[in-house]
């Protein structure tokens, strides 16, 4: 199934390449979070792939001791940029051997991906046994009210509305994905980056120079009317303090390839510990009565 024209995304992203640098501080801090779970580990990372980090990713990892980083990215001017080896490349065809890298990270770059679960497998088949994947995408809830007041618009102007921002995964998939692409210790949790605009259009601004623009093949292809955006943006209230929330949903997922070396579950039936030994209650066989 093909939701997302990725020749266009490839071409917003060559464009934004020049200045990305004006999110920077948000794609940091997004990163800084994600990367905190190496501080959780005891093991070195030595050959690292960072996919679509545009230029915070690399020199995070540089700074961790990782030893050897290739930046991909879908445009290659944005790979040009990203601080590691560069490489321009689709995420949906990845070009490693398996076993290339013990680490892998994608921070908020794989909710353009048609196929995420072939790419995530992809990616696990790319990491070495016990290699660690480690990735944010925007989740549920990021840019709803621009969704919601953008519909609202479209609706009053014309017979129906188009899908104007990107559909996003729900929290409670992450695991699943994981588990389906076959990482062993799949987690998939939660981050928010609470972020406040002077104004709508500073939020549009900001999505442009990440290279955020609709993408959606569903889109509708005729020019908008004129006065769609500025209805939509009316829409914004600003809160007491004259600013606009636009709050950054985020799913994280942190995996592992199976390696010889990984806690197991014990077999089944191999506890010399019963749960009412543990709880100190009574146990009882089927059938019995409490207090028989």
């Amino acid at each position: 199934m093909r939701v997302f024209d990725r020749a266009l995304v490839r071409r917003r992203r060559d464009r934004a390449a020049a200045g990305v640098g004006q999110v920077a501080p948000i794609l940091e801090a997004a990163a800084e979070r994600l990367l905190d779970r190496l501080d959780d580990t005891l093991r070195r990372f030595d050959r690292a792939l960072e996919i679509g980090g545009r230029g915070v990713v690399a020199p995070l990892l540089r700074a961790r001791g990782v030893g050897f980083t290739v930046s991909m990215d879908l445009s290659a001017r944005m790979a040009a940029g990203a601080g590691g080896l560069p490489l321009a490349a689709d995420e949906e065809w990845l070009p490693f051997a398996p076993g290339s890298f013990d680490l892998i990270v994608a921070n908020l770059s794989l909710h353009w991906v048609n196929d995420l679960p072939g790419a995530l497998l992809q990616i696990r088949r790319a990491l070495a046994p016990d290699g660690l994947f480690l990735a944010t995408l925007p989740a549920l809830g990021t840019l709803q009210p621009l969704r919601e007041a953008l519909g609202q618009a479209e609706t009053a102007l014309r017979d129906g509305l188009s899908p104007r921002v990107s559909p996003f995964p729900e929290i409670r998939d992450g695991a699943a994905l994981l588990q389906r692409a076959g990482f062993a210790m799949p987690v998939a949790d939660r981050e928010r980056l609470d972020l406040r605009y002077r104004s709508a259009l500073a939020l549009l601004a900001d999505l442009r120079a990440a290279g955020e623009g609709n993408a959606v093949l569903a889109r509708d292809p005729r020019i908008p009317p004129r006065a769609l955006f500025p209805m939509a943006l009316a829409r914004l209230a600003p809160g007491p303090d004259g600013t606009l929330a636009a709050p950054l949903e985020m799913l994280t997922l942190t995996g592992w390839a199976p390696g010889p070396n990984q806690p197991k579950p014990a077999p089944r039936g191999s506890g010399q510990v019963s749960l009412a030994e543990a709880f100190g209650t009574i146990e009882h066989k089927t059938g019995d009565k409490p207090g028989s």
